[in-house]
Protein backbone atom coordinates (compact mmCIF):
# COMPACT_ATOMS: atom_id res chain seq x y z
CA UNK A 1 0.00 0.00 0.00
CA UNK A 2 1.08 3.60 -0.62
CA UNK A 3 2.28 5.34 2.53
CA UNK A 4 -0.04 8.27 1.69
CA UNK A 5 -3.18 6.15 1.67
CA UNK A 6 -4.87 5.08 4.92
CA UNK A 7 -5.41 1.36 5.22
CA UNK A 8 -8.96 0.93 6.49
CA UNK A 9 -10.42 -2.49 7.19
CA UNK A 10 -13.98 -3.25 8.18
CA UNK A 11 -14.20 -6.32 10.43
CA UNK A 12 -17.61 -7.94 10.87
CA UNK A 13 -18.20 -10.61 13.53
CA UNK A 14 -21.54 -12.36 13.88
CA UNK A 15 -21.46 -13.95 17.35
CA UNK A 16 -19.32 -14.40 20.46
CA UNK A 17 -16.93 -16.93 18.88
CA UNK A 18 -16.40 -14.59 15.92
CA UNK A 19 -15.67 -11.74 18.32
CA UNK A 20 -12.88 -13.83 19.88
CA UNK A 21 -11.40 -14.57 16.46
CA UNK A 22 -11.81 -10.95 15.41
CA UNK A 23 -10.07 -9.68 18.52
CA UNK A 24 -7.14 -12.02 17.96
CA UNK A 25 -6.91 -10.98 14.30
CA UNK A 26 -7.21 -7.26 15.09
CA UNK A 27 -4.36 -7.37 17.61
CA UNK A 28 -2.13 -9.18 15.10
CA UNK A 29 -3.02 -6.69 12.36
CA UNK A 30 -2.16 -3.78 14.65
CA UNK A 31 1.18 -5.35 15.57
CA UNK A 32 2.07 -5.76 11.91
CA UNK A 33 0.59 -2.46 10.71
CA UNK A 34 0.21 0.02 13.63
CA UNK A 35 -1.34 2.77 11.46
CA UNK A 36 -4.21 0.50 10.43
CA UNK A 37 -7.76 1.77 10.95
CA UNK A 38 -10.28 -0.84 12.03
CA UNK A 39 -14.07 -0.56 12.42
CA UNK A 40 -17.16 -2.70 12.04
CA UNK A 41 -19.51 -5.01 13.93
CA UNK A 42 -17.77 -5.88 17.16
CA UNK A 43 -18.04 -7.52 20.55
CA UNK A 44 -15.96 -6.84 23.67
CA UNK A 45 -12.84 -8.66 22.46
CA UNK A 46 -12.70 -6.75 19.19
CA UNK A 47 -13.34 -3.45 20.94
CA UNK A 48 -10.53 -4.12 23.41
CA UNK A 49 -8.26 -4.81 20.42
CA UNK A 50 -8.95 -1.34 19.00
CA UNK A 51 -11.78 -1.98 16.54
CA UNK A 52 -14.23 0.93 16.40
CA UNK A 53 -17.81 -0.20 16.95
CA UNK A 54 -20.37 0.68 14.30
CA UNK A 55 -22.83 -1.99 15.43
CA UNK A 56 -22.73 -4.51 18.27
CA UNK A 57 -22.29 -8.22 17.56
CA UNK A 58 -25.47 -9.02 19.51
CA UNK A 59 -27.43 -7.62 16.57
CA UNK A 60 -26.48 -10.73 14.56
CA UNK A 61 -26.73 -13.44 17.23
CA UNK A 62 -29.56 -15.56 15.83
CA UNK A 63 -29.41 -19.20 14.71
CA UNK A 64 -31.37 -21.74 12.71
CA UNK A 65 -33.56 -21.47 9.64
CA UNK A 66 -36.80 -20.59 11.40
CA UNK A 67 -35.07 -18.28 13.90
CA UNK A 68 -33.37 -16.31 11.11
CA UNK A 69 -36.67 -15.94 9.25
CA UNK A 70 -38.19 -14.16 12.24
CA UNK A 71 -35.35 -11.60 12.19
CA UNK A 72 -34.91 -11.41 8.42
CA UNK A 73 -36.29 -7.90 7.83
CA UNK A 74 -34.14 -6.43 10.60
CA UNK A 75 -31.02 -8.23 9.34
CA UNK A 76 -31.60 -6.96 5.79
CA UNK A 77 -31.88 -3.38 7.08
CA UNK A 78 -28.72 -3.81 9.13
CA UNK A 79 -26.79 -5.16 6.15
CA UNK A 80 -27.96 -2.27 3.97
CA UNK A 81 -26.91 0.32 6.57
CA UNK A 82 -23.55 -1.39 7.06
CA UNK A 83 -22.91 -1.57 3.32
CA UNK A 84 -23.56 2.13 2.91
CA UNK A 85 -21.26 2.97 5.81
CA UNK A 86 -18.45 0.79 4.40
CA UNK A 87 -18.65 2.47 1.00
CA UNK A 88 -18.88 5.91 2.51
CA UNK A 89 -15.92 5.55 4.90
CA UNK A 90 -14.39 4.37 2.45
CA UNK A 91 -12.91 0.98 3.37
CA UNK A 92 -9.86 -0.59 1.76
CA UNK A 93 -11.23 -4.08 2.33
CA UNK A 94 -13.92 -6.04 4.13
CA UNK A 95 -12.92 -8.86 6.48
CA UNK A 96 -15.93 -10.89 7.58
CA UNK A 97 -15.62 -13.42 10.39
CA UNK A 98 -17.81 -16.52 10.46
CA UNK A 99 -21.64 -15.92 10.44
CA UNK A 100 -21.76 -16.92 6.75
CA UNK A 101 -25.47 -16.37 6.13
CA UNK A 102 -25.11 -12.67 6.90
CA UNK A 103 -21.48 -12.06 6.04
CA UNK A 104 -21.15 -13.80 2.70
CA UNK A 105 -24.15 -11.95 1.33
CA UNK A 106 -22.56 -8.69 2.42
CA UNK A 107 -19.23 -9.74 0.88
CA UNK A 108 -20.91 -10.67 -2.39
CA UNK A 109 -22.61 -7.26 -2.66
CA UNK A 110 -19.40 -5.36 -1.94
CA UNK A 111 -17.26 -7.61 -4.15
CA UNK A 112 -19.48 -6.57 -7.05
CA UNK A 113 -18.70 -2.95 -6.16
CA UNK A 114 -14.97 -3.65 -6.50
CA UNK A 115 -14.08 -3.91 -2.80
CA UNK A 116 -11.57 -6.54 -1.72
CA UNK A 117 -13.44 -9.15 0.33
CA UNK A 118 -11.85 -11.58 2.76
CA UNK A 119 -13.64 -14.13 4.93
CA UNK A 120 -12.22 -15.74 8.06
CA UNK A 121 -13.59 -19.20 8.95
CA UNK A 122 -14.84 -21.46 6.20
CA UNK A 123 -18.54 -22.22 6.32
CA UNK A 124 -19.14 -25.88 7.15
CA UNK A 125 -19.52 -26.82 3.49
CA UNK A 126 -18.08 -30.27 4.22
CA UNK A 127 -21.14 -30.94 6.40
CA UNK A 128 -23.91 -28.59 5.34
CA UNK A 129 -24.99 -27.18 1.96
CA UNK A 130 -21.95 -28.06 -0.13
CA UNK A 131 -23.62 -26.42 -3.12
CA UNK A 132 -22.56 -23.04 -1.70
CA UNK A 133 -18.92 -23.51 -2.66
CA UNK A 134 -18.99 -21.97 -6.20
CA UNK A 135 -20.97 -18.96 -5.00
CA UNK A 136 -18.63 -18.45 -2.05
CA UNK A 137 -15.68 -18.54 -4.44
CA UNK A 138 -17.25 -15.84 -6.60
CA UNK A 139 -17.86 -13.62 -3.57
CA UNK A 140 -14.36 -13.55 -2.08
CA UNK A 141 -10.77 -12.67 -2.88
CA UNK A 142 -9.34 -14.65 0.05
CA UNK A 143 -10.63 -17.26 2.50
CA UNK A 144 -8.83 -18.03 5.77
CA UNK A 145 -9.63 -21.44 7.22
CA UNK A 146 -9.28 -22.91 10.70
CA UNK A 147 -8.84 -26.52 9.65
CA UNK A 148 -6.24 -28.04 7.31
CA UNK A 149 -8.65 -30.04 5.14
CA UNK A 150 -10.71 -27.02 4.06
CA UNK A 151 -8.60 -25.15 1.43
CA UNK A 152 -8.71 -28.11 -0.97
CA UNK A 153 -12.49 -27.78 -1.16
CA UNK A 154 -12.24 -24.32 -2.73
CA UNK A 155 -9.18 -24.48 -4.97
CA UNK A 156 -11.01 -26.18 -7.89
CA UNK A 157 -13.24 -23.09 -7.95
CA UNK A 158 -10.34 -20.63 -8.17
CA UNK A 159 -10.54 -19.21 -4.65
CA UNK A 160 -7.35 -18.45 -2.75
CA UNK A 161 -8.00 -20.37 0.50
CA UNK A 162 -5.36 -20.71 3.22
CA UNK A 163 -5.21 -22.72 6.44
CA UNK A 164 -4.04 -20.43 9.25
CA UNK A 165 -4.71 -22.61 12.31
CA UNK A 166 -7.12 -22.17 15.18
CA UNK A 167 -6.66 -19.51 17.88
CA UNK A 168 -8.22 -21.83 20.44
CA UNK A 169 -5.42 -24.34 19.89
CA UNK A 170 -2.90 -21.52 20.31
CA UNK A 171 -4.44 -20.62 23.67
CA UNK A 172 -4.46 -24.24 24.83
CA UNK A 173 -1.09 -25.29 23.39
CA UNK A 174 0.34 -26.11 26.83
CA UNK A 175 -2.51 -28.55 27.49
CA UNK A 176 -4.85 -28.79 30.48
CA UNK A 177 -3.82 -28.36 34.12
CA UNK A 178 -6.40 -30.58 35.81
CA UNK A 179 -5.17 -29.93 39.33
CA UNK A 180 -5.49 -26.16 38.96
CA UNK A 181 -8.85 -26.54 37.23
CA UNK A 182 -10.23 -28.66 40.06
CA UNK A 183 -9.02 -26.08 42.55
CA UNK A 184 -10.90 -23.42 40.57
CA UNK A 185 -14.05 -25.56 40.66
CA UNK A 186 -13.54 -26.34 44.37
CA UNK A 187 -14.06 -30.02 43.75
CA UNK A 188 -12.48 -33.00 45.48
CA UNK A 189 -9.56 -34.69 43.77
CA UNK A 190 -11.09 -38.19 44.05
CA UNK A 191 -14.67 -37.53 42.98
CA UNK A 192 -15.59 -37.80 39.30
CA UNK A 193 -16.54 -34.48 37.74
CA UNK A 194 -19.26 -34.58 35.09
CA UNK A 195 -19.84 -31.35 33.18
CA UNK A 196 -23.17 -30.47 31.55
CA UNK A 197 -23.15 -27.88 28.75
CA UNK A 198 -26.50 -26.72 27.31
CA UNK A 199 -25.03 -24.35 24.70
CA UNK A 200 -24.29 -20.66 24.50
CA UNK A 201 -27.50 -19.34 22.92
CA UNK A 202 -30.78 -18.81 24.70
CA UNK A 203 -32.63 -21.00 22.21
CA UNK A 204 -30.21 -23.83 22.97
CA UNK A 205 -30.76 -23.43 26.69
CA UNK A 206 -34.52 -23.53 26.17
CA UNK A 207 -34.26 -26.81 24.25
CA UNK A 208 -31.52 -28.45 26.33
CA UNK A 209 -31.72 -27.54 30.03
CA UNK A 210 -34.67 -29.83 30.72
CA UNK A 211 -32.91 -32.73 29.02
CA UNK A 212 -29.77 -32.14 31.06
CA UNK A 213 -31.76 -31.85 34.30
CA UNK A 214 -33.38 -35.23 33.62
CA UNK A 215 -29.98 -36.70 32.75
CA UNK A 216 -28.50 -35.27 35.94
CA UNK A 217 -31.14 -37.05 37.99
CA UNK A 218 -30.05 -40.38 36.50
CA UNK A 219 -26.37 -39.50 36.90
CA UNK A 220 -26.88 -38.73 40.58
CA UNK A 221 -28.41 -42.16 41.16
CA UNK A 222 -25.63 -43.92 39.23
CA UNK A 223 -22.76 -41.84 40.67
CA UNK A 224 -23.79 -40.49 44.10
CA UNK A 225 -20.34 -39.00 44.81
CA UNK A 226 -19.95 -37.26 41.44
CA UNK A 227 -19.63 -33.50 41.22
CA UNK A 228 -22.21 -32.46 38.62
CA UNK A 229 -21.59 -28.99 37.21
CA UNK A 230 -23.52 -27.10 34.56
CA UNK A 231 -21.20 -24.75 32.68
CA UNK A 232 -22.89 -21.57 31.49
CA UNK A 233 -21.60 -18.59 29.55
CA UNK A 234 -22.71 -15.95 32.06
CA UNK A 235 -25.06 -14.99 34.93
CA UNK A 236 -27.93 -14.30 32.51
CA UNK A 237 -27.83 -17.86 31.24
CA UNK A 238 -27.54 -19.18 34.80
CA UNK A 239 -30.72 -17.27 35.69
CA UNK A 240 -32.47 -18.73 32.63
CA UNK A 241 -31.37 -22.26 33.56
CA UNK A 242 -32.84 -21.78 37.04
CA UNK A 243 -36.04 -20.47 35.53
CA UNK A 244 -36.33 -23.43 33.17
CA UNK A 245 -35.37 -26.30 35.52
CA UNK A 246 -34.05 -24.88 38.77
CA UNK A 247 -35.77 -27.26 41.17
CA UNK A 248 -34.86 -30.35 39.14
CA UNK A 249 -31.22 -29.25 38.91
CA UNK A 250 -31.12 -28.53 42.64
CA UNK A 251 -32.62 -31.91 43.51
CA UNK A 252 -29.96 -33.61 41.38
CA UNK A 253 -27.23 -31.63 43.15
CA UNK A 254 -26.07 -29.78 40.04
CA UNK A 255 -23.91 -26.73 40.61
CA UNK A 256 -24.52 -23.91 38.11
CA UNK A 257 -21.23 -22.21 37.23
CA UNK A 258 -20.82 -19.12 35.05
CA UNK A 259 -17.77 -17.98 33.08
CA UNK A 260 -15.57 -20.98 34.01
CA UNK A 261 -16.20 -23.22 30.99
CA UNK A 262 -12.52 -23.78 30.28
CA UNK A 263 -11.68 -24.70 33.86
CA UNK A 264 -14.77 -26.87 34.04
CA UNK A 265 -13.78 -28.83 30.93
CA UNK A 266 -10.17 -29.17 32.08
CA UNK A 267 -11.37 -30.54 35.42
CA UNK A 268 -14.06 -32.87 34.10
CA UNK A 269 -13.73 -36.61 33.69
CA UNK A 270 -16.42 -36.43 31.01
CA UNK A 271 -18.64 -33.71 29.55
CA UNK A 272 -22.10 -33.86 27.99
CA UNK A 273 -21.93 -30.98 25.53
CA UNK A 274 -24.24 -29.43 22.96
CA UNK A 275 -22.65 -29.61 19.52
CA UNK A 276 -20.71 -26.47 18.65
CA UNK A 277 -17.32 -24.84 19.07
CA UNK A 278 -17.24 -25.93 22.71
CA UNK A 279 -16.75 -29.53 21.56
CA UNK A 280 -13.44 -28.49 19.99
CA UNK A 281 -12.46 -26.72 23.21
CA UNK A 282 -13.29 -29.85 25.21
CA UNK A 283 -11.31 -32.00 22.77
CA UNK A 284 -8.24 -29.76 22.92
CA UNK A 285 -8.51 -29.86 26.72
CA UNK A 286 -8.52 -33.68 26.50
CA UNK A 287 -11.96 -33.93 28.12
CA UNK A 288 -13.90 -37.05 27.04
CA UNK A 289 -17.15 -36.05 25.39
CA UNK A 290 -20.73 -37.05 24.80
CA UNK A 291 -22.13 -34.73 22.13
CA UNK A 292 -25.84 -34.07 21.71
CA UNK A 293 -28.10 -31.54 20.04
CA UNK A 294 -31.77 -30.76 19.62
CA UNK A 295 -32.69 -28.36 16.85
CA UNK A 296 -36.02 -26.58 16.78
CA UNK A 297 -38.30 -29.25 15.23
CA UNK A 298 -39.25 -27.10 12.22
CA UNK A 299 -35.59 -26.39 11.45
CA UNK A 300 -34.65 -30.07 11.74
CA UNK A 301 -37.46 -31.31 9.50
CA UNK A 302 -36.80 -28.62 6.90
CA UNK A 303 -33.08 -29.40 6.79
CA UNK A 304 -33.80 -33.11 6.40
CA UNK A 305 -36.46 -32.53 3.72
CA UNK A 306 -34.13 -30.31 1.70
CA UNK A 307 -31.21 -32.76 2.13
CA UNK A 308 -28.98 -29.94 3.36
CA UNK A 309 -26.80 -32.15 5.58
CA UNK A 310 -24.08 -34.27 3.97
CA UNK A 311 -21.57 -35.08 6.75
CA UNK A 312 -21.86 -38.28 8.74
CA UNK A 313 -20.61 -36.36 11.80
CA UNK A 314 -21.64 -33.12 13.50
CA UNK A 315 -19.02 -32.72 16.24
CA UNK A 316 -15.61 -31.26 15.49
CA UNK A 317 -13.58 -34.05 17.16
CA UNK A 318 -15.23 -36.62 14.90
CA UNK A 319 -14.93 -34.43 11.82
CA UNK A 320 -11.22 -33.85 12.40
CA UNK A 321 -10.45 -37.51 13.07
CA UNK A 322 -12.92 -38.80 10.46
CA UNK A 323 -14.21 -41.53 12.72
CA UNK A 324 -16.61 -41.80 15.65
CA UNK A 325 -14.22 -40.74 18.39
CA UNK A 326 -17.07 -39.43 20.57
CA UNK A 327 -20.76 -40.43 20.63
CA UNK A 328 -23.23 -38.09 18.95
CA UNK A 329 -26.88 -38.04 20.00
CA UNK A 330 -29.18 -35.87 17.91
CA UNK A 331 -32.88 -35.06 18.20
CA UNK A 332 -34.76 -38.17 19.39
CA UNK A 333 -31.54 -40.03 20.22
CA UNK A 334 -30.69 -37.39 22.82
CA UNK A 335 -32.46 -38.96 25.82
CA UNK A 336 -31.44 -39.03 29.49
CA UNK A 337 -31.00 -42.81 29.34
CA UNK A 338 -28.75 -42.71 26.27
CA UNK A 339 -26.62 -39.87 27.63
CA UNK A 340 -26.21 -41.71 30.93
CA UNK A 341 -25.10 -44.86 29.11
CA UNK A 342 -22.55 -42.88 27.09
CA UNK A 343 -21.13 -41.27 30.24
CA UNK A 344 -20.92 -44.66 31.96
CA UNK A 345 -19.03 -46.07 28.98
CA UNK A 346 -16.38 -43.37 29.23
CA UNK A 347 -15.96 -43.76 32.99
CA UNK A 348 -15.62 -47.55 32.67
CA UNK A 349 -12.94 -47.49 29.94
CA UNK A 350 -9.71 -45.77 31.08
CA UNK A 351 -7.79 -47.08 28.05
CA UNK A 352 -10.30 -45.41 25.74
CA UNK A 353 -9.77 -42.15 27.62
CA UNK A 354 -5.98 -42.51 27.33
CA UNK A 355 -6.17 -42.98 23.55
CA UNK A 356 -8.61 -40.10 23.24
CA UNK A 357 -6.21 -37.79 25.06
CA UNK A 358 -3.38 -38.83 22.75
CA UNK A 359 -5.50 -37.84 19.74
CA UNK A 360 -6.40 -34.54 21.40
CA UNK A 361 -2.74 -33.67 22.06
CA UNK A 362 -1.85 -34.40 18.44
CA UNK A 363 -4.58 -32.10 17.11
CA UNK A 364 -3.74 -29.40 19.63
CA UNK A 365 -0.24 -29.23 18.17
CA UNK A 366 -1.41 -29.40 14.56
CA UNK A 367 -3.98 -26.62 14.91
CA UNK A 368 -1.85 -24.40 17.15
CA UNK A 369 0.22 -22.40 14.67
CA UNK A 370 -0.38 -18.75 15.69
CA UNK A 371 -3.59 -18.31 13.75
CA UNK A 372 -3.99 -14.59 14.36
CA UNK A 373 -0.49 -13.80 13.12
CA UNK A 374 -0.88 -16.09 10.12
CA UNK A 375 -4.25 -14.60 9.23
CA UNK A 376 -2.99 -11.03 9.59
CA UNK A 377 0.01 -11.73 7.36
CA UNK A 378 -2.26 -13.25 4.72
CA UNK A 379 -4.63 -10.26 4.82
CA UNK A 380 -1.87 -7.67 4.58
CA UNK A 381 -0.03 -9.61 1.87
CA UNK A 382 -3.21 -9.74 -0.18
CA UNK A 383 -3.79 -6.01 0.19
CA UNK A 384 -0.16 -5.21 -0.48
CA UNK A 385 -0.17 -7.26 -3.64
CA UNK A 386 -3.35 -5.64 -4.88
CA UNK A 387 -1.95 -2.20 -4.19
CA UNK A 388 1.13 -3.00 -6.24
CA UNK A 389 -1.01 -4.30 -9.11
CA UNK A 390 -2.94 -1.02 -9.19
CA UNK A 391 0.16 1.20 -9.13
Amino acid sequence: MSGREPLRLVLVAGEASGDLLGGDLARALKRQRPDLELAGITGPHMRSAGVETWFDVEALSVMGLTEVLRHLARLIRLRKNLRQRILGWPATALVTIDAPDFNLGLARQLHRRGLTTIHYVSPSVWAWRAGRIPRIARSLDLLLTLFPFEPALYRPHGLDARFVGHPLADELRAGPDRSAARTTLQTGSENPVIALLPGSREGELTRHVGLLAATARLLRRAHPAADLVMLLSGPRHAALARELAGSALEQAGVRLLSDVTRSGLAAADVAIAASGTVTLEAFLLECPLVVYYRLAPATFHLARALKLVRSQFVSLPNILCQHRLVPERLQGEATPETLLADVNAWLAQPERTRQYRQQAAKWRQRLGCQAGEQAARAVLARLGGEALSRS
